[in-house]
């Protein structure tokens, strides 16, 4: 080094060892109180260095009532002191960002202080978190004032507020400019991809995602968390393997991105993959990760996987709890979600709202009506928690499998708030289930007026019809749905096999195998005929002969799936059935038959719980 050349100031961390060893916040006040005997806490440097530590050391070292006494106790405080404050208020969750931004006022104010290219960032980024587009477009003026506009770092925090306000033309019209020098372009088209996200609009988010020339794993992210949260689960999944081609290394946001889209689909295989791989790189299974891996194992049809993750969890708080018990009242293992409920209130866990659904969800499931009571009680009167809605859901739907539809009506005329689509829906599918047109024509009512556009009271209300050969009745009720232009969700089932995800929906000949699946399903049908099984025809809602409605129940789509599966894999292969909608009578009484036929585990997930059929019979204990 040249001898004449000025060496770069010291950073002022080393001016002040003292601070520079400190280690917690109760160090920070024994050398605050030393700076104050010393008088050097008049030194701004000092100050500014002290103000640091209490606003930006991370948790549980951060103090930010602390920070602020200091900044207000600073005689003069300079643009470092206010930049820090800034920053922390805008970045912490725990306080509100407007304070972020009346602090830059204040600074606005002083005469001796200007901002300079690190405070804008942090003020933005406040006007992001509360979402103030005006105050942006404000502090956007003074950012052109002082001529910062083409700071990378500054325009990029610029695009991130007119991203996040949801002011995407703002945004747009910034990113396109280019009046910056591009070296944070990924980070900005990323920012640009979470605002398309964030409005829905995946067409252009898709677009700059696949123009983009490098991607990030942040970009990865964002595209599959951004499907995954609005119900795209199968691009999300298509997405995260075209990551893996890409050679791109998921990271802990990867996974938990897109384990709920794995789990609503069943897709068990790349479920086993994500866990495997999460062991593999070290990525801590935590919380929040375990919550996932538990959900996933459950809802793809695993729940003795999803226990092992629960048992080898280094530390299980509320949600992992309500993972678990979801998971086991999903599966009907009833008695396995209350011991683990009394197990968790045994350990001093703290059941929450959400804790009482799944446990109450667990006893209509199993039929267990005193339980659920006790349980229903216990929330009420020795936890004190406030019942929602769902709670009371639980009940009617638990008083109403059990036949009590006088008692389920009764409590949802009670309730503390006016019941909603969910659970009317519950009622009148348990009045059909047991037959009382009476109660059920009032709630289908209720249900027409509260959705009229919902398919399930027009398609409930006929059903009961038909079941009494009301034909009148059901066609009043067809034609008021053609009237109105409501169709009936389709049945749709979908099977994982070899890595692919396989979609059929009701009476569907479209596959490329449906010769194959034809020829399955009437082998299957033959069958069941050996063993003397007739077809639940009286469900088929329509009217036609018995030889059209066994016609019809041939082609449910759970059938079709499970037809494609024997088909396509070797002998006593399980098979994995996720569904849309409520498992019919027929197909529960033929998928059981089915099981035993070609000795396979078939297990079904509809849209409420999960059968494991195997040996003619199923874990339901048919009661479903």
């Amino acid at each position: 080094m040249n001898p004449t050349t000025p060496l770069p100031p010291p950073h002022p961390s080393t001016l002040f060892p003292d601070l520079k060893q400190c280690k917690t916040i109760q160090h920070l006040k024994q050398v605050h109180a030393k700076m104050i005997k010393t008088g050097l806490i008049h030194d701004p440097l000092a100050s500014a260095e002290l103000l640091r530590f209490a606003a930006l050391s991370p948790p549980p070292h951060r103090d930010l009532a602390y920070a602020r006494r200091l900044f207000c106790h600073t005689d003069q405080p300079n643009c470092f002191s206010y930049n820090t404050l800034i920053r922390a208020l805008s970045e912490n969750d725990e306080s509100d960002p407007i304070e972020a931004l009346v602090l830059f006022t204040q600074m606005g104010i002083s005469e001796s202080v200007e901002p300079n290219r690190f405070t804008f960032p942090s003020v933005l980024k406040a006007c992001a978190r509360a979402g103030r587009v005006k105050e942006g477009k404000q502090v956007h003026g003074l950012v052109v004032k002082y001529g910062l506009e083409c700071d990378g770092f500054v325009a990029c925090n610029l695009v991130r507020m007119y991203a996040v306000c949801q002011e995407l033309e703002c945004a747009r019209v910034l990113f396109n400019g280019k009046r910056w020098e591009l070296g944070n372009n990924v980070v900005m088209q990323n920012v640009m991809i979470d605002g398309y996200v964030g409005i829905g609009d995946f067409q252009a988010a898709r677009q700059l995602f696949d123009s983009m020339p490098e991607r990030s794993v942040v970009s990865w992210n964002s595209m599959i968390s951004g499907y995954a949260q609005n119900g795209l689960y199968k691009e999300a999944i298509e997405l995260f393997r075209d990551m893996q081609m890409a050679d791109e290394h998921p990271n802990y946001v990867t996974l938990v991105s897109v384990l709920p889209a794995i789990s609503r689909l069943g897709t068990l295989e790349l479920g086993k993959w994500v866990h495997l791989y999460a062991e593999k790189n070290k990525i801590g299974i935590d919380g929040v990760l375990g919550s996932a891996l538990i959900d996933m194992y459950s809802k793809c049809g695993n729940i003795e996987k999803a226990l092992h993750v629960f048992d080898r969890l280094p530390q299980r708080n509320v949600i992992t709890w309500n993972a678990t018990i979801s998971g086991l009242a999903m599966h009907g293992r009833a008695k396995d979600a209350l011991d683990h409920f009394w197990r968790m209130e045994r350990l001093g866990v703290k059941p929450t709202d959400v804790t009482y659904i799944a446990v109450l969800s667990a006893c209509s499931h199993a039929g267990l009506v005193h339980e659920g009571r006790l349980i229903f009680d216990h929330m009420v009167r020795v936890v004190r928690l406030e019942s929602r809605i769902e709670h009371y859901g639980c009940m009617v739907d638990l008083l109403g499998r059990a036949g009590l539809l006088e008692e389920a009506e009764k409590l949802i005329l009670e309730m503390p708030m006016k019941p909603d689509d969910v659970i009317l829906k519950a009622l009148l599918g348990a009045c059909k289930k047991h037959g009382n047109i009476q109660i059920g024509k009032r709630i289908a009512r209720l249900l027409m007026e509260m959705v009229p556009h919902d398919s399930g009271a027009y398609v409930a209300l006929s059903n009961m019809y038909a079941s009494l050969a009301n034909w009148e009745g059901v066609s009043e009720v067809r034609m008021r749905m053609k009237e109105m232009d409501i169709r009936k969700d389709p049945g749709c089932s979908w099977i994982e096999l070899h890595g692919t995800i396989h979609e059929f929906f009701a009476e569907d000949e479209c596959y490329r195998k449906s010769e194959e699946i034809r020829s399955m399903l009437e082998e299957m049908s033959r069958q069941l005929s050996l063993l003397g099984y007739e077809p639940d025809t009286p469900q088929v809602f329509l009217k036609m002969d018995d030889e059209g409605k066994e016609g019809a129940l041939y082609y449910h789509s759970e059938k079709i799936a499970v037809a494609f599966g024997l088909i396509s894999t070797s002998p006593q292969t399980p098979l994995h059935v996720v569904k849309n909608l409520r498992i019919c009578n027929d197909c529960h009484s033929s998928i059981k038959l089915i099981s035993k036929v070609y000795n396979r585990k078939i297990v079904v997930r509809d849209r409420k719980r999960f059968h494991h059929f195997e040996n003619g019979a199923c874990s339901c204990m048919d009661f479903w």
